[in-house]
């Protein structure tokens, strides 16, 4: 009777393991894989951001390509067009700089 009772033990013990390691390496694969690079573009993007110059050709996320004219602490003045229109945008907002800047 007691062998009866041990191997039931090990057996939920071991099913149970044998349900948790496929969800552990799911939860490794999207982190390696999905929120990891998603963290790093976030910080390669707020550093553009944040070196920004006046002069700088910018991408808006909605596609509004203009020069910086002016920069504040969280928005930017972009100078688009021949009529040299001004539209301010917020930082966030700026999805690409255009200009190479030697580092």
């Amino acid at each position: 009777m007691d062998i009866s009772v041990l191997s039931s033990t090990t057996g939920g013990t071991s099913s149970l393991l044998v349900t948790l390691i496929p969800l552990a390496l799911l939860i490794v694969f999207f982190y390696f894989f999905i929120i990891r690079p998603q963290k790093k573009q976030e910080k390669k993007d707020a550093k553009m951001r944040d070196s920004l110059e006046i002069g700088d050709e910018v991408v808006t996320n909605g596609g509004i390509v203009g020069i910086v004219f002016s920069i504040k602490d969280d928005t930017v003045v972009i100078e688009t067009g021949g009529d040299r229109s001004k539209i301010r945008v917020m930082k966030w907002a700026i999805a690409k700089n255009m200009t190479v800047h030697d580092e």
